[in-house]
């Protein structure tokens, strides 16, 4: 397999910057329901999935980067924090 091309590198630290930026959005509307006293006591697991889409998109971001900043991608993976992102990661890539 050939090493990750300048372009690709250009565009890994591009993508995981939208990730990053999506993700602000997301939690900003998250902050906003939350702060909706009936929607936070009547819908409280739903307002959650708002914190995990935080931490997947973060995740996703930060792969992203290291690969970028030429982290071999096992490694990248490796360092991924949430355990069943990490496990479909290693699945996609046939390292499980």
């Amino acid at each position: 397999m050939s090493k990750i091309d300048d372009l690709a590198i250009t565009l890994c630290a591009a993508v995981a910057q939208e990730i990053r930026d999506v993700r602000t959005l997301i939690e900003s509307l998250g902050e906003i329901l939350a702060s909706d006293e009936y929607l936070a006591c009547n819908y409280t697991e739903q307002l959650q999935t708002f914190d995990l889409l935080v931490q997947r998109s973060q995740e996703a971001a930060d792969l992203l980067e290291c690969v970028a900043n030429g982290t071999s991608t096992l490694e990248a993976v490796e360092r991924v924090r949430l355990n069943l992102v990490q496990d479909r990661l290693r699945v996609a890539l046939g390292a499980d």
